[in-house]
């Protein structure tokens, strides 16, 4: 007997059982990144900054891993889907790493990540329907807004909070070579409305997580 074709409802299945682990299911953190020793001298209010930091940006790799599994749900060449698996996998790490600094700061996370997820995967699988190139362009931009998003994060972090800081300059190495990634497969320049529209909703998402 031939085995039997995964179709589009099982692919469907799949990725929501995706979405259950990213949501709920507790991973390991640190072990892949060589990390600075805790400050014992963080004073409260440092503390409590960096955990509503690090809340925006375990949010904002909740909202990547459906990105990334949402393109690669509707993503055509073989070339594009394999390296948009090969993307959420990193952005895997930084969700452990950033999760388990969570518990570390003794913070929680966002209490919106389902809406993060759903609304990420929706707007990720439309993206791969446009085509490879507009997905892909849309990785790119994605990424360069990351960037710039956890430089800022890093400006307003203490610097006595090293283990914080380590985390994410690690992603932002990462989300950078992302991004190229994305450009060198043919991404191509997404209009400006697009590219303004994502920031806002980056924005309203930022604010959100901050607090909720």
């Amino acid at each position: 007997m031939s085995p039997r074709r995964i179709n589009f409802r099982d692919r469907l299945i799949g990725e929501l059982d995706r979405a259950i682990k990213v949501l709920t299911v507790p991973r390991g953190g640190l072990d892949g990144l060589a990390m600075q020793p805790e400050s014992e001298s963080l004073p409260e209010a440092d503390r409590l900054e960096s955990g509503r930091l690090m809340r925006v940006n375990h949010a904002g790799e909740v909202a990547a891993q459906a990105l990334y599994q949402g393109q690669g749900l509707t993503a055509r060449a073989g070339a594009v889907k394999a390296a948009m698996q090969q993307s959420a996998a990193e952005e895997t790490d930084h969700l452990a790493w950033c999760e388990q600094r969570l518990g570390e700061l003794g913070a929680r996370p966002s209490v919106l990540n389902p809406f993060w997820y759903a609304g990420s995967f929706a707007i990720g699988a439309l993206a791969g329907a446009l085509g490879d190139r507009a997905s892909l362009g849309f990785v790119a931009e994605t990424e360069a807004q990351v960037e710039s998003h956890l430089g800022k994060h890093l400006d307003r972090m203490s610097r006595e909070d090293l283990r914080s800081r380590a985390i994410l300059e690690r992603m932002q190495r990462d989300e950078v070579r992302h991004g190229a990634i994305a450009i060198s497969l043919g991404g191509s320049r997404l209009p400006v409305p697009v590219s303004l529209a994502m920031r806002l909703t980056s924005r309203v998402m930022t604010f959100c997580a901050y607090w909720i």
